[in-house]
């Protein structure tokens, strides 16, 4: 009599290929948004690794954040970016000036900072996992941003309004 091989299928198993997968355009994208040399591309592959972050709130469970991620930094953060690139009249073919500067320090910076965070991760999440089960609602959330968090919520809608500002003044040379 032969054993049967009985294969027990794991609700997990996609959910960490699918993450896996969202990574790896993550870091592709991330990595292609600091070696491009036309500023455009570099605000699209922005696009996608923002894309992947609102993919993996999805993923955990946290619908309501993904779609805030959506909303307000890939329809409002990055059309103020292409907004900043168009009026601030900023080339827009390759710069080879931009490529060939300290290029050697900026990826000695970019491995240092690489190697803390992954530390200070470690080092604060060392045990922990992350539990689904406790499902934050759009009441939760709109009470922690608007009552907890109003200061900082402030300050990031006064400093964009402060940017677009910015560069309408730079655009408009009266």
């Amino acid at each position: 009599m032969t054993d049967a091989v009985i294969l027990a299928y794991d609700p997990e198993v996609p959910r960490q290929i699918a993450f896996f997968l969202i990574a790896a355009v993550m870091v592709f994208s991330a990595f292609r948004v600091v070696t491009t040399k036309n500023v455009v591309h570099a605000a699209l592959y922005l696009v996608l690794v923002l894309a992947g972050v609102a993919a993996q709130f999805i993923l955990l469970g946290a619908e309501f954040v993904g779609v805030t991620q959506v909303l307000v930094y890939i329809g409002a953060v990055i059309v103020l970016f292409l907004f900043g690139i168009m009026l601030t009249r900023a080339e827009l073919g390759d710069d080879e000036s931009v490529a060939t500067e300290r290029r050697g320090m900026a990826a000695l910076t970019g491995v240092l900072l690489f190697g803390v965070m992954t530390y200070a991760v470690v080092d604060v999440f060392d045990d922990q996992t992350i539990d689904r089960t406790e499902a934050s609602t759009t009441g939760q959330i709109g009470d922690a941003i608007f009552k907890e968090y109003i200061i900082p919520f402030e300050a990031v809608s006064v400093l964009l309004l402060a940017a677009l500002i910015g560069a309408i003044v730079i655009a408009r040379k009266d």
